[in-house]
């Protein structure tokens, strides 16, 4: 973590060229310069809400690529691909906001006590099962860390209390923030 607000800009206007590109059929749009310099991998999730509203998300937990690379996979993603949503058409572009969310690296936890909700996200793996929450979702559904826990089995694909058993791992990460501002009229 540790990205300058200045480069957090970068990467907001750098994901909204690509999708206008994306949304047009043309390829991304090169990064600015300032961008290049980033070359440490990151993991990264990308929000897109409209009037408020999720509209889209999607990540990746281990840095895989580099950020500018990583906001215009992701970026698409969650435009294109979330299951939960179809897919952004162009003329939503002007009503979608995008949240970048740069993730600290996953540690691994032995318990609830250990959870902070607003600081950490959540990851619950077992076997090739992984439900994952960005911190802000806990404080936004007013979870307690049981229900925290609870809502991440359950996207998991997991039951509720799967968090309790020996071979469920439970991980927490903090994440880094840049959002486009929600215009008022």
């Amino acid at each position: 973590m540790g990205i300058s607000s200045e480069a957090g800009r970068a990467l907001l206007a750098h994901a909204r060229q690509t999708l206008l590109n994306h949304l047009h059929g043309d390829p991304p749009p090169p990064p600015p310069p300032n961008l290049l310099a980033l070359n440490e991998p990151v993991g990264l999730f990308v929000t897109l809400r409209k009037r408020g509203e999720l509209r889209g998300c999607i990540g990746n937990l281990a840095g895989r690529d580099v950020p500018h690379l990583a906001v215009e996979e992701l970026a698409v993603a969650a435009a294109t691909r979330d299951p939960r949503f179809d897919p952004v058409e162009p003329n939503e572009l002007p009503e979608i906001r995008i949240e970048l969310s740069i993730l600290s690296p996953l540690t691994r936890i032995r318990g609830p006590d250990e959870i902070r909700i607003g600081t950490h996200g959540l990851c619950v793996m077992r076997g090739r099962r992984r439900g994952v929450y960005l911190p802000q979702v806990a404080v936004e559904c007013a979870w307690d860390v049981p229900t925290f826990l609870a809502e991440t089995c359950r996207k998991a694909g997991l039951a509720p209390a799967a968090w309790k058993e020996r071979d469920t791992e439970l991980f927490v990460f903090e994440t880094q923030k840049a959002a486009e501002v929600e215009e008022r009229a």
